[in-house]
């Protein structure tokens, strides 16, 4: 059956659930949207997930081929740089770019998820069908199986086809997993975190715009603003050890860990203590699945397929391309088999490669923004990409700013530019040298098609 025609069902209508119902409806296509949550336009959001996320050019160009980004607009809080807050106080904003509109965006899920199911449901050919709980797929019979929350019944629906945008733990992923139709691993950091709130009267004396994050070495507290006013907090932390959530098992240790740690941000955070025991603690993970689709018949998409960790800011936005991918490859045509494996060959090692850069980016958000090696580079590096701009632009920008930029040729790339830099710096007490410069990069960065 052509791709272009007919009928498709997307399991979990989250954001990429939600974005991709709304492209393929402008495609002309009839989406059945199920989702095992309440209707969140009626209800309160779930409780345990990320509250605010970083959208980035990636995210936007999806949201833009969409036609909601004015929608979207009001929602978004610009952040500039990285406000990094050392352990005696002193705070130090170090900017995400060097041009106007290099800032990534702070953004509710919640109202993000609400005006994309809004703008998908005013489609008549989208159905959305909440409270259903997938029960999985019957490849043999062609059918998926869900539970109705409210009544408890068990009904069942087409499966040809599907695209599972049902999460990192996707229960669709799992049942082919169980079958032998997939090959699925879960590979959990030893870290967790906890989420807590700064807010809006505490706020007054944080940037607003700016991501704040509270560095130390093994573990980081960071904050992201709000329309409200208030400011989302999340902390990183072993799960166990010496300084772990294992450790902080009474009031009286957390307030010792917060005021040892993080002194500075403890008068933001109201409740403290209370927080601290009532909000939950979250696991962290990256997802790996092969393949991602069964013939023409069952696709994995977001996290579902490649679930990753959260710091580069990039879940969101390498999900939102998942979606413009498939639309794209939709408008040139083809069956569904042709499309699902060619959306496999295309997006697999890019997500593979921001899986790694969101990996290695922990590292340096927690230990190495504070060492002055670190930042001499990003110094020097910004000095290249002024002067080079075509060659040299540093991995961070190509991830975040360049949709244009695959992820796995930023990871390349990157490499590349990592060895100069190595080659090029001349410690504290100089200045890299200008024709040397010119001479490597020359040598070994093409320009950027």
């Amino acid at each position: 059956m052509s791709a272009g025609a007919g009928g498709i069902n997307i399991v979990g209508a989250g954001l990429a659930g939600a974005l991709l119902a709304l492209l393929l409806a402008r495609r002309g296509l009839r989406v059945s949207l199920y989702e095992r949550r309440p209707d969140p336009r009626q209800s309160e959001p779930e409780s345990g997930r990320s509250i605010n996320l970083a959208l980035a050019a990636r995210g936007m160009r999806a949201l833009e081929r969409a036609g909601v980004m004015e929608r979207v607009r009001p929602l978004l809080i610009p952040m500039r740089g990285r406000m990094v807050h050392d352990l005696s106080g002193h705070a130090a904003l170090q900017p995400y770019g060097q041009r106007e509109h290099e800032v990534i965006w702070s953004v509710g899920r919640a109202d993000l998820n609400r005006v994309l199911i809004e703008e998908a449901a005013r489609h008549a050919s989208v159905r959305v069908r909440f409270s259903q709980l997938c029960l999985g797929a019957d490849l043999q019979h062609d059918r998926l199986h869900f539970r109705d929350h409210a009544s408890g019944a068990v009904h069942e629906a087409a499966l040809t086809p599907t695209i599972a945008s049902d999460g990192a733990g996707s229960v669709l992923r799992a049942s082919l997993a169980a079958v032998g139709l997939v090959s699925a691993r879960e590979e959990w950091l030893d870290h967790d975190y906890k989420e807590l709130t700064i807010p809006a009267a505490a706020a007054g004396s944080l940037e607003r715009h700016a991501l704040h994050i509270w560095p130390r070495g093994g573990f980081m507290l960071i904050a992201l603003p709000n329309t409200d006013g208030s400011f989302t907090a999340t902390l990183f932390l072993a799960r166990s050890g010496e300084k772990s959530f294992a450790a902080l098992g009474t009031p009286a240790a957390v307030a010792q860990f917060f005021e040892r740690e993080f002194a500075d941000a403890v008068p933001l955070l109201a409740d403290l203590t209370a927080q601290f025991a009532t909000h939950p603690q979250g696991q962290l993970g990256t997802v790996h699945a092969t393949p991602w689709h069964v013939a023409g018949r069952l696709l994995l998409l977001g996290d579902a397929a490649h679930a990753i960790v959260p710091f580069h800011g990039q879940g969101m936005n390498a999900a939102f391309e998942d979606c413009t991918t498939l639309d794209e490859l939709l408008a040139a045509g083809g069956d569904w088999q042709a499309l699902f494996a060619q959306f496999e060959r295309v997006r697999r090692p890019n997500t593979a490669a921001i899986a790694q850069m969101a990996l290695e980016n922990y590292s340096e958000m927690r230990d190495a923004v504070l060492d002055a090696r670190f930042v001499r580079r990003k110094a020097i590096a910004m000095g290249l990409e002024r002067r080079f701009p075509d060659r040299f632009i540093p991995r961070y920008s190509m991830v975040m700013f360049h949709p244009e930029i695959t992820y796995a040729e930023a990871l390349r790339r990157g490499s590349v530019q990592a060895q100069l830099l190595e080659e090029l710096d001349p410690g504290a007490a100089g200045e890299p040298d200008a024709a040397l410069a010119e001479k490597l990069i020359s040598e070994r960065l093409p320009p950027i098609a």
